[in-house]
């Protein structure tokens, strides 16, 4: 719902600047004004606010799990998402982030990793 709310409100800001362009006289500033909002809403929205909106207002995601990977778990950390896939071919887990604007991923891969074979329990 935010994530409707937040473009509805950029796409008010680009229509505004179009009327208020004609109004002055000059349809080619307020063209060049919402480009400039249009550019700004959605640069701020794919770096910035995109996970934030997820994580604390409830927004949607949709990720994928690689072919031939199963998934295992997902965590936020801070505003960054966290997802844990087995491997089986390799036998190797691989944790990769979702960051804001998806410059600084991480990937972390744990060798030997089998998680999905039940681990007995020691006995006492």
């Amino acid at each position: 719902m935010i994530t409707y709310l937040y473009w509805a409100a950029v796409i008010a800001l680009v229509v505004l600047s179009l009327l208020a362009g004609s109004r002055m006289g000059s349809f080619k500033i307020g063209a060049i004004g919402a480009v400039i909002f249009f550019l700004v809403g959605w640069l701020a929205y794919y770096f910035h606010f995109e996970q934030v909106f997820v994580k604390r207002f409830g927004g949607v995601m949709r990720i994928n799990v690689p072919e031939g990977q199963r998934h295992i778990g997902a965590t936020w950390k801070e505003d960054n998402l966290w997802i844990e896939n087995y491997d089986p071919e390799t036998n190797q887990c691989i944790f990769t982030e979702y960051s804001k604007g998806n410059i600084l991923e991480g990937r972390v891969i744990i060798r030997d990793c089998n998680p999905l074979l039940g681990q007995s329990r020691p006995t006492r």
